[in-house]
């Protein structure tokens, strides 16, 4: 059987593809306005047609052909972010999930995970409270007699 593909496949692990540059997007457009079709530019020029399409109609739109911005999103939380700093130093043992319900209450959308890049983002570590006891070993204990091993019976 052949191997499964997965999404990340593409990549191959690596990063996102930078977008093509502007010269090379100015010189499909010149093409076209030259008299090429979109398909015989983007073949000349070593991009898709689909590429070579968008970018006549973003020149025909907009009159540029600059790549859109890439990232650079802002998280909603981030409006909030004196309040979540503040209730951070008020009560440092605060366990994520208690900040979610802490955000809940005053009705800010928000998850364990948003929360979570926000912090990574304002560089704040959020510890997990300590249960007093620590972990402690199931089933027999450290003093239980063993059991015996089983004999067969013939």
């Amino acid at each position: 059987m052949s191997e499964s593909i997965r999404i990340d496949s593409v990549l191959r692990g690596g990063t996102v593809p930078k977008a093509y540059s502007a010269d090379l997007r100015r010189r499909v457009i010149d093409a076209v306005e030259a008299g090429a079709s979109r398909h015989e530019a983007a073949e000349d020029h070593g991009v898709s047609a689909s590429s070579a399409i968008k970018w006549m109609q973003s020149w025909r739109d907009s009159g540029t052909s600059t790549p859109k911005p890439r990232g650079g999103s802002s998280s909603p939380l981030d409006q909030h972010s004196e309040w979540i700093l503040s209730l951070i130093v008020e009560q440092p043992d605060l366990i994520l999930e208690e900040i979610v319900t802490a955000l809940r209450k005053r009705r800010i959308a928000g998850s364990r995970s948003a929360l979570g890049r926000f912090f990574v983002r304002h560089d704040i570590t959020v510890k997990k409270k300590s249960a007093g006891g620590g972990a402690t070993p199931r089933g027999r204990g450290f003093g239980a007699p063993q059991v015996e091993p089983r004999t067969r019976s013939a």
